[in-house]
């Protein structure tokens, strides 16, 4: 199989109009994926999300970042929240397998 076999698939259809504003849903469809995964792996999921967001927001802080545009504001506060969270999901960890545990045996 080739590449040129797939062309037809990534083609917009002329019938359909152009979302207004040029507003792309993706972030929804984004957001919709890290909600089945945590559903999924629960706490795991949480842990592996703030830790990747830890490392970002630590990476940036050292690369000058004081001040995100996330709603807490303050790079530290943002670290501070997300090192709580990542401590209380690892905290659940044995909670969720044993729950798991309960509900299969």
């Amino acid at each position: 199989m080739s590449a040129s076999e797939f062309l037809h698939l990534n083609q917009r259809d002329p019938s359909v109009p152009a979302p207004p504003g040029g507003f792309d849903p993706l972030r929804l469809c984004v957001f919709t994926t890290i909600a089945v995964i945590s559903a999924l792996l629960g706490p795991v999921a949480v842990a592996v999300f703030a830790g990747v967001a830890i490392a970002g927001y630590r990476a940036a802080r050292r690369g000058g970042l004081l001040r995100s545009r996330c709603k807490l504001g303050d790079t530290r506060v943002v670290l501070a929240y997300l090192w709580t969270v990542e401590v209380l999901a690892v905290v659940g960890i044995p909670f969720w397998v044993l729950l798991w545990i309960r509900v299969w045996s």
